[in-house]
């Protein structure tokens, strides 16, 4: 099944649904970053939201960043979504495979509690929007649905879910956003109230085959489909990218390196691939930043 992200409306207008698939995406990212079962959910649910939350960017070039920072074991859980939907992230350990009591993944242990969920909008404005809220359970969706809530005063339930193999794959992967909008009545919130309560795990309907369209339908039969979003994971790094980053430090740390005689080597957090630059190669970065040509 494509991964894809489906956005509709009910009720008049009142009520707002996202559907994510998002299997093959999860899928990269762990294979990408090595990750373990609970390292990849923790990452996967991130991507997910992120991805769904950039969906309804207006120009391809804005993006979402989201970071978990709980001071668990995972570290910081970053992941970045923007309008074309591309996504990339990573998490600080992603070899974690932590249970809880009951066998499932304990995401919230490994995120952590004691610290914040940050989310930037950019929107090529002159400053982004940044909102900060303390982290609830570290289970993800319930932290974004807080998110939402607080920052951005908007009444949502959020529902996330990623689905690990024994061999460590994902199989399913996938989250469901319904947002009320201010208008919406006592009457609308009953009704969303009583589609919450037979909500079933996005990784049971994912896993049965559900296209983003069938888990819209499946909950709000009445529901009109707006639009459909790709998604996909994609670092869209490249030489030249860092090429400029190097350009941009301090020209005594530029000298530094050349003087060690040896190559820099860059990793990109977001997709492993490793730059090497040469000695020369620092050299005429050197020359640039200091507007200047060797004799």
């Amino acid at each position: 099944m494509k991964d894809e992200i489906a956005i509709a409306e009910t009720w008049d207008g009142l009520v707002r649904i996202h559907a994510a698939v998002t299997t093959n995406m999860v899928d990269e990212a762990r294979k990408v970053h090595d990750c373990l079962a609970t390292s990849a959910a923790a990452l996967g649910r991130t991507l997910t939201v992120s991805a769904i939350m950039a969906s309804d960017l207006k120009a391809e070039d804005e993006k979402i960043t989201a970071i978990f920072n709980g001071h668990g074991p995972a570290g910081t859980v970053l992941a970045q979504a923007n309008g074309k939907g591309d996504v990339r992230g990573y998490i600080s350990d992603p070899h974690l495979y932590m249970t809880r009591a009951d066998g499932h993944l304990d995401v919230g242990g490994a995120i952590g509690t004691n610290g914040n969920l940050t989310v930037t909008r950019d929107m090529g404005l002159k400053e982004p929007f940044t909102g900060v809220v303390r982290i609830q359970t570290g289970e993800v969706g319930q932290d974004f649905a807080y998110y939402y809530a607080i920052s951005e005063q908007t009444r949502s339930v959020v529902s996330v879910g990623v689905l690990v193999e024994p061999d460590g794959s994902v199989s399913a992967a996938g989250g469901l956003i319904i947002q009320l909008l201010p208008d919406a009545g006592d009457d609308i919130v009953d009704k969303v109230e009583e589609v919450t309560k037979h909500l079933r795990p996005m990784t049971d309907l994912i896993h049965e085959g559900l296209s983003a369209d069938e888990i819209i339908m499946t909950c709000f039969p009445q529901a009109r489909i707006l639009a459909h979003k790709p998604v996909r994971y994609c670092c869209g790094c490249s030489r030249e990218h860092y090429h400029d980053a190097l350009a941009v430090l301090r020209k005594s740390d530029l000298e530094e390196m050349i003087a060690e005689g040896k190559p820099a080597e860059i990793t990109c957090a977001y997709c492993e691939k490793k730059y090497v630059y040469s000695v020369d190669e620092l050299k005429e970065i050197l020359q640039e930043r200091c507007g200047t040509s060797e004799k």
